[in-house]
């Protein structure tokens, strides 16, 4: 049994949905955001219009490493 469930303190996903209507907003294609969660972080953020992608870059911990066969 889980005592404690860790959430990830900042959203990838949410930030990729959410970048390119900011980039459209403010006209720009570089941010940098505070996720205002309890354990909190920061994530640097590039929208590559070219090839239609955002770039997500931060600090990351390895919590559990494995192997799966298939």
């Amino acid at each position: 049994m889980l005592l404690h469930t860790f959430q990830d303190p900042v959203c990838g996903s949410a930030h990729c949905a959410l970048t390119p209507y900011w980039s459209q907003k403010l006209g720009k294609c570089d941010f940098i955001a505070y996720a205002a969660s309890p354990r909190g972080g920061i994530v640097n953020i590039h929208l590559d219009e070219q090839n239609e992608r955002v770039l997500l870059r931060g600090k990351a911990v390895t919590v559990m490493e494995g192997c799966v066969l298939v």
